[in-house]
């Protein structure tokens, strides 16, 4: 048989024996809506525990809008267009409106990135659209200390505006649970000193910091604290299928709004496997998340539930842009240098996490578990070295190895990686 797995922005096609018994793993087909823009302004028209937005604009000033980065399919296109123009409708001027990319320490997209990002000129020609940099201290307010004593500084444009609105796309997230909401806050727009706070060891070794979970998971909790430290904040949320498109929105208050559509999105993206396999093909979900290895490390995690200790876990990412930033790039090398168990004994003792060193420590998780194998074309050789895993030059030649090895023919295929989560269990 054939299978596609998510892979750049064409897809990878698999091509698998006959002989294997092959289980592809995928979200249940979803409601796609004829008429997005529509489904967007009903959204904004039925508000979720808060005022309409003619109530809400009319009193206020300034609006800034937080947006995801690049790394995230937001329809921004769709959004954007129907927010802004009922915001200006109901009597805020353009020029105290800001879009703010929450970046969070990731770079910046500009040029023809923005221009992608946005996917609107009359957005980008109307209002200001700039990015968020958590390194430029000037630009962050301290609102004060969570109750687990973290430090929390945040953009300042976001702070100090009179109307907060944040959009995302709801989808499993390997710590905070869920995507979206809360999270383009903190860490999308926070200060360094809030993120490495947040990703330090004491949150990311936490057995509920994990996907899928927000009951007792203290980066979810403390990211619901810094929105009443905020005094609220507003929210459109976006549900995708396994195509981008469109099968959900919503507006409203931001926590009640979000609890919804993540209410809506996991009885598709959690799918119950009633076995394990000793062979998990999964992606990084194709473009733009898997434009580095670093954000590749997410569909690694989201396949762990039905992987057999001592399997084989094969992922296929293009990693068109390399490795990721050149701090993750050191983190990798002290993962080289000193081993799994070694690099965590290093990373618990640190109160602040170092940038992006974060994303190795989750990389730690399936290296305990199993075995990892990457297929990518896009890597030099020096950063193939420090992916830290298994090389193979094809899924196929990877799924066959593993097969040979194991003696066992069932392989389980994931194809849209981190957008579906595998939960095992016995009761399916």
């Amino acid at each position: 048989m054939e299978t596609t797995l998510k892979f750049g922005k064409n897809g990878l096609n698999v091509n698998l024996s006959d002989d294997l018994k092959v289980s592809v793993i995928s979200k249940a087909p979803m409601p796609i809506l004829n008429d997005p823009v529509k489904a967007v302004e009903t959204a904004l028209s039925n508000p979720i525990e808060c005022d309409s937005l003619d109530k809400l604009a009319g009193p206020n000033k300034t609006a800034c809008i937080l947006i995801c980065d690049i790394t995230r399919p937001v329809p921004n296109n769709l959004i954007l267009p129907s927010l802004l123009k009922n915001l200006i409708h109901n009597g805020l001027k353009p020029q105290n409106i800001t879009i703010l990319i929450a970046t969070g320490l990731h770079r910046p997209n500009e040029g023809p990135e923005m221009q992608e990002l946005i996917g609107n000129d009359w957005v980008l020609k109307t209002v200001n659209v700039v990015n968020h940099f958590a390194r430029n201290d000037h630009e962050h307010v301290s609102i004060g200390t969570t109750s687990r004593n973290t430090p929390i500084k945040l953009d300042r444009r976001f702070v100090e505006a009179d109307l907060k609105i944040v959009t995302g796309l709801v989808e499993p997230h390997l710590m905070a649970g869920w995507s979206g909401g809360r999270k383009v806050i903190a860490p999308g727009i926070a200060h360094r000193d809030t993120i490495t706070s947040f990703h330090s060891s004491r949150y990311m070794e936490h057995p509920k910091c994990a996907l899928c979970i927000l009951d007792g998971n203290p980066l979810h909790e403390d990211q619901v604290e810094i929105v009443h430290m905020l005094g609220g904040a507003l929210a459109v949320n976006v549900v995708l299928d396994d195509e981008r498109r469109p099968t959900f929105f919503n507006f409203g208050n931001i926590l009640a709004s979000h609890y919804k559509a993540i209410d809506f999105a996991k009885k598709y993206t959690i799918v119950p496997i009633a076995k394990k396999f000793n062979t998990v093909v999964t992606s990084a979900a194709g473009y733009p998340l898997d434009k580095t290895y670093y954000q590749t490390v997410k569909g690694m995690v989201g396949a762990l539930d039905i992987l057999k200790p001592g399997g084989n876990l094969i992922i296929a990412s293009e990693c068109s842009e390399g490795l990721g930033s050149p701090e993750y790039a050191i983190a990798q090398q002290k993962l080289l240098n000193l081993g799994s168990e070694g690099f965590i004994d290093t990373v618990q003792k640190q109160k602040f996490a170092e940038i992006d060193e974060w994303q190795t420590q989750m990389l730690v998780k399936p290296m305990r578990l199993g075995k990892v194998h990457l297929y990518t074309d896009s890597l030099s050789q020096e950063d193939l070295v420090l992916t830290g895993v298994n090389i193979t030059p094809s899924v196929e030649k990877a799924i066959e190895q593993s097969v040979r090895e194991t003696m066992d023919t069932e392989v389980a295929i994931i194809p849209e990686g981190p957008y579906v989560v595998p939960s095992f269990s016995t009761n399916h």
